[in-house]
Formats: C-alpha cells, sequence, structure tokens
C-alpha cells in the first residue's frame, strides 16, 4: 500500500470518527463546554483551564459548562485539528501525484478548503452560541469532508466501474441528492432539539397531521431556541421540524428501496443493492427506536453514524456507476424487446 493510499484511508476513518464524536458532543450538551474558541479559556487544554472551568460550573451547576464537558468539547476540537493537517497532507502528496490517475489532486485541493471552512464553522459554533445554521452546517460540512474522502478512497484503490442503463444511473444520482436533503433535515431537527417534539410512532401526538408551524420552523438565521422575532420557539414549531424530517424519511426510504432493488435484480450490482438494504435498514430501525426509546444518547448517536454509514455506501454506489453506451442500450432494449415478443409467440 503506497503512503498515499494509507493516508487517504487514515482520513477516512479518522473523519468518520470526527463526526460520530461531533455528534456524541452536540447531543451530550457538551457543545459550549469551553465557551471560547480554540482554546479552553486562553488555554491549551481543560487541564490547565481546570480553575475557571470550575468556577464557572459552580456559579452555574446546570449550565452549559462543566469539566467533562470541556473535555468532550476539546478533544473533539484535537480531532479535528489532526484531520485538518492529515488531509493538507493528502492533498500535497495528491499534488506530487497528479499525473497517476489514482490520484485526484482537485477533488484534495478541494478537501483543503471545505475543512478550513470547518474550521470557521467550528469557531462559529461556539462563537455564536449554538445557532443552528451554523451547527447544521458544521455536520453537513463534516459529512460533505467524509463523502469525498470516500471518493478519494474508491479512486485510491481504482475501484473498476459496473456498466447501468442511463435510466438506473439517474436513479442513483437523484436518490443521493434525495440522502442529502434528508440528511440537512436530520441536521436541523437535532441542531433544533426537536426530535423529542414527536413522541410517538407511527403517528405523532396521536396524529398523522400534527398541529405544526412551518413558518418558523424553518427560518434560518435566529437563535437557538427562538424565532426569527426572537420570541420562544412554540412546540408547534419544533413538531414541524421533526414531523418534516419523518415524513421526508419515509420518501427517502421508499426511493432507495427501489433503487435497492434495482440493483440486486442484477448480477453484477447485487452486492450494492444488498450494502444499501442493509444500511437503510439499519438507519430506519435506529430512527424508530429513538422515537420509542426518547432518544437515549447511544442511540442518537448512532443514528448519526448510520447517516454517515447510508451516504458512505451511496457516494460509492455513485462512483462505481458508468451509463451503458447508447447504441449498446439500444441493441439490448432491441433484444429485450424481440424476446418479449417470442414470448407470446
Amino acid at each position: 500500500m503506497t503512503l498515499y493510499r494509507r493516508l487517504v484511508l487514515a482520513a477516512l476513518a479518522l473523519t468518520t470518527l470526527v463526526v460520530v464524536f461531533g455528534a456524541y458532543v452536540r447531543l451530550s450538551d457538551a457543545g459550549l463546554g469551553c465557551p471560547d474558541w480554540p482554546g479552553c479559556y486562553g488555554r491549551l487544554t481543560p487541564h490547565h483551564a481546570a480553575t475557571d472551568i470550575l468556577e464557572t460550573h459552580a456559579a452555574d451547576p446546570h449550565g452549559p459548562v462543566s469539566l467533562p464537558k470541556a473535555w468532550k468539547e476539546m478533544i473533539h476540537r484535537y480531532l479535528a485539528a489532526s484531520l485538518g493537517l492529515l488531509i493538507i497532507a493528502v492533498a500535497v502528496l495528491a499534488w506530487r501525484k497528479r499525473d497517476d490517475p489514482a490520484s485526484s489532486p482537485r477533488v484534495a485541493a478541494a478537501l483543503v478548503g471545505l475543512v478550513i471552512f470547518q474550521g470557521l464553522l467550528g469557531k462559529w459554533t461556539v462563537t455564536l452560541l449554538l445557532k443552528p445554521a451554523i451547527v447544521t452546517a458544521h455536520l453537513l460540512g463534516g459529512l460533505a469532508t467524509l463523502g469525498l474522502l470516500a471518493w478519494l478512497a474508491l479512486k485510491a484503490w481504482r475501484m473498476p466501474p459496473v456498466t447501468v442503463s442511463r435510466s438506473l444511473l439517474g436513479a442513483t444520482r437523484v436518490a443521493l441528492v434525495l440522502l442529502v436533503v434528508q440528511i440537512m433535515l436530520g441536521g436541523w431537527t437535532s441542531t433544533n432539539y426537536a426530535a423529542l417534539a414527536c413522541s410517538d410512532f407511527p403517528a405523532c401526538q396521536g396524529n398523522f397531521w400534527p398541529p405544526a408551524d412551518y413558518a418558523d420552523a424553518f427560518h434560518v438565521v435566529r437563535e437557538l431556541g427562538m424565532t426569527a422575532d426572537g420570541e420562544i420557539l412554540s412546540l408547534a414549531a419544533l413538531t414541524a421540524i421533526h414531523w418534516s424530517h419523518r415524513i421526508g424519511a419515509a420518501l427517502v426510504a421508499l426511493a432507495l428501496s427501489l433503487l435497492a432493488g434495482a440493483l440486486f435484480r442484477r448480477r453484477a450490482t447485487r452486492g450494492a443493492g444488498l450494502a444499501l438494504f442493509a444500511a437503510l435498514a439499519l438507519q430506519t430501525a435506529l430512527g424508530v427506536a429513538n422515537v420509542l426509546f426518547s432518544l437515549p444518547l447511544p442511540l442518537a448517536v448512532a443514528h448519526n453514524a448510520g447517516a454517515a454509514l447510508l451516504l458512505g455506501v451511496m457516494v460509492t454506489i455513485n462512483y462505481r456507476m458508468r451509463a451503458m453506451p447508447r447504441l449498446a442500450a439500444v441493441g439490448r432494449s432491441e433484444h429485450e424487446r424481440a424476446e418479449h415478443e417470442n414470448s407470446y409467440a
């Protein structure tokens, strides 16, 4: 294994850890465990800032600052900083190997830019006090980093393409877009703490179309827990956020199930279909379990990891799919039509 491949694989593994651990930090309410950036009360570690942290915690025992929360937040920052250095190393090697078909220097350079922007989002997450738009963008940036690194890894290992019909190729592209939209809805649900707005399943508050305030639910520029006018965000708005995510989940699950079935029916893509079925079933089960068991932390973190897994599967499927040449597709279509007619002869 070349150094470039090892670095790409290490960056992919570390990104997965950063995404999952970041979800753990957010869901355990440790996002403001250190209320400044990049250090903790201007110090390198919570150990060095222990006096300030303990004083703040004593003044507000139920506030966002405590020594355990500070360590969670800072470990996440250490991991993210390490990932940034690793991605810079990947980009440098990719440009040095730019004549090698297995490398992709432009994607690697884009990753460097994305990680820098991620760092800024991480800073604003703290300094702007967990604004939902910033936190959601930070989550999506982490998953985008994961997706691009998965693409780099597939290219580095020169995964062979699979030739499929143009209609199936189009379906895989559309399914990936739908999944990204659903992940955005999931991020918006999590960052607005709307996961418990509906505590029953499959209905919400005993109703399949619960009272909801969609106008206030999707104002992007606002404070956490507030409307754009500065009022307290109502239960109806939180319900709108949750229910939109749940309806989106049902529609995306249907689309991905149909795609998985289409892939499974073809010998060349049967493995991809099985992988998609498995990842989708796991993520669906985790989503339902989170509602039924009132969002226990391990299940909530696992649901975020499931989204990352599902994204990785869909990136892999999209990477490997290649459109059948038009002439071949026409010939195959005519051949299938002839076989169909002969079967009734």
